[in-house]
């Protein structure tokens, strides 16, 4: 098959605007890996990337690569490319519509899309439609709040009182830690809020009460009617206090936990129940004393997908097209050994980025953006173990880093 693979954040989505590293190293990371796990199996792809970042020549697999300098040449060329190939795939965010309009513009172009449907996309986009989907298949959600963005305090501490502190107040459109407060105590509110007023379009809120336990997500396959969770996976977040930044940072495909086989079911339910998800899904999870809580539902590729594609024993990408196309989920699915994989910082430097390109270990460049200081790669290591992959990962660090110490 001929296919577009687009990453909204390195595919042009940003051009009129400055990159953020943190965010393009794991955009990267995952175009990178959708695409060379396509051409494994025969497929022709062709990408969009941003002028700013075709100019370094990095790694890429894709057969064509189209120059994107503008959103009004990001719209024609996506126009025009969803129109002449056999389907097309969208990594972006489902914040402010982004996911949605684009998977519209493919469809309206003639484009067959690989991705989840645009109502579908539109119901677990919004936070508070999400739990309570959720809650009505009998699945644990955590205790949610919805409140106004324009409410006074006074009026929030009221409202949140049950929940009790602290709490997590989040955008109700939001993507990962973006706009993402840990709230301790009530002087914690205004400030809380004010960070999601600058994160969100949106004009209400969600505040929850904070979940003890082990972050997680499970990478699901998805037909729109049948689904099959893939892998249990541990997440490396940071929860910080409105006046720092939460973080996602990585994480190890497969996590073992004793409640790996709830946690399973738990997402397998949840995209089932909500009909319409298709191809690949991640459902974010708090493995807690009770039990599997579900926090959310991503309608997209999401970072596990670089580790998932070096664990499992068929090809990630063909099972998605599988999925969407042939209605056929993965059989016999087993996991061969696990993956760490994570963002690491260093210096925004031109003269060394591609000699970052020889590091096999380096899933996305620390691309030197204009005006960044620093710069982020993203970084995936496998071995038979966890803590074999973590000390395989740490190692690549160490080699990336003497690169830039010039060791």
């Amino acid at each position: 098959m001929n296919l577009l693979i687009f990453e909204y954040v390195s595919g042009g989505g940003y051009t009129n605007t400055k990159l953020s590293a943190s965010i393009l190293s794991e955009g990267y990371g995952m175009l990178q890996s959708l695409i060379s796990d396509c051409k494994a199996t025969g497929h022709n792809v062709t990408t969009l990337l941003d002028s700013r970042l075709k100019e370094f020549n990095p790694p890429n697999e894709a057969d064509q690569i189209i120059s994107v300098s503008s959103p009004n040449e990001l719209s024609a060329k996506l126009k025009e490319q969803s129109s002449v190939t056999d389907a097309v795939y969208v990594i972006a965010p489902e914040s402010s519509q982004v996911l949605e309009k684009l998977v519209h513009t493919i469809e309206t172009s003639g484009g067959t899309s690989l991705n989840c449907e645009i109502d579908a996309i539109e119901r677990v986009s919004n936070k508070m439609t999400a739990y309570e989907t959720i809650k009505k298949r009998g699945l644990k959600v955590p205790e949610t709040v919805l409140l106004d963005i324009q409410e006074k305090t006074e009026n929030i501490k009221r409202l949140t009182k049950e929940l009790g502190y602290p709490l997590v107040f989040k955008p109700l459109d939001g993507v990962s830690c973006s706009g993402l407060s840990l709230v301790k105590d009530e002087g914690g509110i205004a400030a809380a809020v004010k960070k999601v007023r600058q994160e969100s379009m949106s004009k209400q809120f969600i505040a929850q009460k904070v979940i003890r336990g082990k972050a997680a997500s499970v990478c699901v396959i998805s037909t729109g009617d049948k689904a099959l969770s893939v892998t249990l996976n541990k997440q490396l977040v940071t929860l910080a206090s409105p006046d720092e930044e939460s973080g996602y940072y990585g994480g190890v495909v497969p996590f073992d936990h004793s409640l790996e086989k709830e946690a399973l079911r738990a997402a397998q339910t949840v995209v089932e129940g909500i009909g319409g998800l298709k191809g690949y899904v991640g459902v974010d999870i708090i493995l807690s004393n009770e039990g599997p809580v579900v926090m959310e539902v991503n309608p997209r590729l999401t970072t596990s997908y670089v580790g998932l594609r070096r664990v499992v024993n068929f090809n990630s990408a063909q099972a998605i097209v599988d999925a969407v196309i042939r209605r056929k989920l993965p059989k016999n699915v087993q996991s061969r050994g696990y993956a760490f994989f994570s963002k690491v910082e260093v210096p925004s430097r031109r003269q060394i980025i591609a000699e970052t390109y020889k590091l096999k270990d380096v899933i996305s460049p620390p691309f030197p953006i204009e005006g960044n200081r620093s710069a982020y790669a993203l970084i995936a290591t496998v071995s038979t173990s966890p803590k074999g992959a973590e000390s395989a990962f740490h190692r690549a660090k160490k080699r990336l880093l003497n690169l830039y110490r010039g060791d």
